[in-house]
């Protein structure tokens, strides 16, 4: 910000009421325009704020046309003021209008917006004397103006709001619902929508199609995606609440604004299918080479064979071999042979995947002068045996979180009957534990209300007929309108998975097996059927677990008795219900 723009920022926050929404610099619509300010209010309208931070001896002339500055002693021409208030907020209009739930559908104002918008201009260094005495009344109404006088510090919140709503045409009127407010904010910034399968993000495609029911972030989820400033963050959310989505905004705003082209972004993960997924929408976005996204053993691999260090002989058992990888790679960088810093930034997903070691080891993977990190957790989905058991601390692997650390509650990807079952399901897992910023806190869920189905629960005697069952069921959902790239069956073991997969055969419904590092494609139109732990960071519509080792039945929850560590079958539904947005289907495999 200039120092007016800042000023100008300071009075708003000071002077406009809690229902008010303000947003600075931000890149609006499909043409990307930038305002300096919007404002926007449910019962005023949409306001947009040209600000200048000009001197009187800066303006050489002014008309209703250009104007002529002199800011470093060379004369200049630019456009009037308010016409570039003007211009920036028609192409809001002109996005706002693609929504047929904020236009007027007949009457006088007929193909208007539904409620009133207007644009302004504020001169933070001439006061209204000056404004006057030097006849710019004459090329900008002066109504339309707000001058350095008239936004004091101690100036009354009244007579500062009636300055901004003096610029509205006196014929405009309506009042914005709340659902109205959500259309606006969805239709404006689409980096804040709630992805539909297939998609993180909606490409603000003009001729996309605008869903009557919108999910949105809440503002605390926007402001936070927007306003993420330097240095380490950590960002605790529960499933669901649309961490993912933050952290692709951010790998795309941090490529964009960088000057220096030279060092990428990386984002890294534990699970290879969210891996592949946010590698797919980095490169739709046409961000590949400034976005690199990494399965983290595959970085591992990457920077042994490109530094020249050895890699783990070929005979050793999968575990071992990775676990000696990374290993490879901390020698590797702790002797200097494998360079540290060598990224913009580096965003984790999923961190709560990651063990403490290999969190400071991409620690020094970031450029010392951008300081750039961001991490995402949820203990609560934290499947993988990770832990030592040790207490864990942030600062303990060199993540400097104190004071940067933000907690996301809702859900917004589950229906209310779904997050209500999985949470039964997981209550032990889920009771709340409160930490400092260093620690890592248990969230507690909350919905964000929207109903839908209640989960099936498939109770019959053998495996068999519960995968059929599942095949039958998927069959109905897509008669009802569900692609078949909607559906996912998430399997506690490969032989379940091979078991569904027949059962899918058997109906010839369209579908494919991940087992491999190449078995899966987030684009194809088919029923994905992987394991649960594959699963991680993705979301279906339809979605049907089957053998997690629990028993749901009414609202009674029952781990099955077998070998396996009860809390961590908990962890395991908890993620494979929380995938699904719409319907859900739950098969115990009895006898698995």
């Amino acid at each position: 910000m200039t120092s007016g723009e800042r000023r100008l920022a300071e009075r708003l926050q000071q002077k406009l009421d809690e229902d008010y929404l303000l947003w600075y610099d931000v890149p609006i619509g499909p043409r990307q325009c930038h305002p300096d300010f919007v404002v926007l209010h449910p019962s005023r309208g949409l306001l947009i704020l040209e600000t200048k931070d000009w001197r009187l001896d800066t303006i050489q002339q002014a008309s209703r046309g250009d104007w002529t500055i002199v800011p470093d002693g060379v004369p200049k021409r630019v456009p009037n003021p308010v016409e570039q208030a003007r211009h920036q907020a028609l192409q809001v209009v002109d996005a706002l209008k693609r929504d047929a739930q904020l236009v007027q559908h007949e009457g006088k104002w007929k193909g208007m917006l539904t409620f009133p918008w207007s644009y302004g201009v504020v001169f933070t260094r001439i006061t209204r004397k000056q404004f006057e005495a030097a006849g710019l009344g004459s090329a900008i109404e002066p109504n339309r103006v707000i001058c350095s006088d008239e936004m004091l510090e101690d100036a009354e919140p009244e007579g500062f709001q009636s300055r901004l709503w003096d610029m509205f045409p006196v014929l405009m009127r309506g009042t914005l619902s709340l659902p109205q407010i959500d259309r606006v904010r969805w239709n404006l910034f689409p980096e804040v929508r709630v992805p539909q399968q297939g998609a993180l993000f909606d490409d603000a495609d003009d001729k996309a199609t605008i869903p009557d029911l919108l999910r949105v972030m809440d503002l605390q989820q926007e402001q936070l995606a927007r306003s993420l400033g330097d240095g380490h963050r950590v960002i605790h959310g529960v499933a669901g609440s649309g961490k993912t989505m933050i952290l692709g905004y951010r790998a795309e705003y941090l490529a964009k604004a960088a000057s220096d082209t030279h060092k990428p972004v990386l984002v890294l993960c534990y699970n290879e299918p969210l891996a592949v997924k946010l590698q797919a929408t980095m490169q739709a976005k046409g961000l590949a080479e400034r976005v690199q996204v990494r399965h983290f053993h595959k970085w591992c691999r990457d920077q042994l064979v490109a530094f020249g260090q050895p890699l783990p002989p070929n005979d050793l058992p999968v575990t071992p071999k990775m676990e000696q990888m990374v290993r490879n790679v901390i020698d590797g960088v702790d002797r200097k042979m494998i360079p540290s810093g060598q990224y913009l930034a580096v965003l984790v997903d999923e961190g709560h995947d990651f063990a403490p070691e290999w969190l400071k080891l991409v620690t020094q993977m970031v450029d010392p002068a951008t300081n750039s990190l961001l991490l995402l957790y949820d203990d609560a989905q934290s499947i993988y045996d990770k832990r030592s058991g040790k207490p864990f601390s942030f600062k303990s692997v060199g993540v400097q979180a104190q004071g940067r650390t933000t907690i996301l509650r809702i859900n917004y990807r589950n229906t209310r009957q779904i997050l209500q079952t999985a949470s039964a399901v997981a209550t032990e897992l889920l009771r709340p534990q409160e930490k400092d910023d260093d620690g890592v806190p248990i969230i507690q869920p909350v919905s964000c209300g929207r109903d839908g189905p209640e989960p099936i629960v498939i109770d019959l005697p053998s495996t068999r007929a519960q995968a059929d069952r599942i095949a039958e069921l998927m069959a109905s959902a897509h008669n009802e309108g569900h692609a078949w790239g909607d559906m996912a069956v998430l399997c506690r073991s490969w032989a379940l998975m091979d078991e569904c997969a027949r059962a899918l055969e058997r109906r010839r419904l369209p579908h494919k097996v991940r087992k491999g590092t190449r078995d899966f494609d987030p684009g194809a139109d088919t029923i994905k059927v992987m394991t649960l732990h594959a699963s991680k960071g993705l979301e279906f519509p339809v979605v049907a677990v089957m053998g997690a080792r629990q028993a749901v039945a009414g609202r009674d929850v029952v781990a099955a008795r077998d070998d396996h560590d009860p809390l961590e079958e908990m962890r395991l539904f908890y993620v494979g219900a929380t995938r699904a947005t719409s319907r859900l289907m739950i098969a115990n495999a009895a006898g698995q």
